[in-house]
């Protein structure tokens, strides 16, 4: 088993920004990558950007490449995402997750944290 633990989320201004925190434990070295996934009110859930534990390879979807950057540390098994220029539409539901192949499905993500609220005002 492996937990998931999120943190850093909150209510901030269109153009600022937070780190969201993933902190993990448990059987960790079965699962190679860490996902960040949000999920909008009335929307399905959405990959944001991934991470692997091993190589420290990294890839974003397009709507965050050039604000948001996922980075890793491994010492503290922790999982970061910095967001910068935050928009009113990045507002969300974070979510981290752990799975074994560095993907953007969230069917290959085994694990999956409780969430952290996300709110951007304009």
């Amino acid at each position: 088993q492996v937990q998931l633990v999120e943190s850093g989320g909150g209510l901030v201004q269109a153009g600022g920004s937070l780190r969201l925190s993933c902190a993990a434990s448990g059987r960790t070295f079965s699962m190679d990558a860490m996902g960040w996934f949000r999920q909008a009110p009335g929307k399905e859930r959405e990959f944001v950007a991934a991470i692997s534990w091993s190589a420290g390879n990294t890839f974003h979807t397009n709507s965050v490449k050039g604000r948001f950057t996922i980075s890793r540390d491994n010492a503290k098994n922790t999982v970061f995402l910095q967001m910068n220029s935050l928009k009113p539409e990045d507002t969300a539901v974070y979510y981290c997750a752990a799975g074994r192949y560095l993907v953007s499905s969230q069917r290959s993500y085994d694990y999956w944290g409780q969430g952290t609220q996300v709110t951007v005002s304009s």
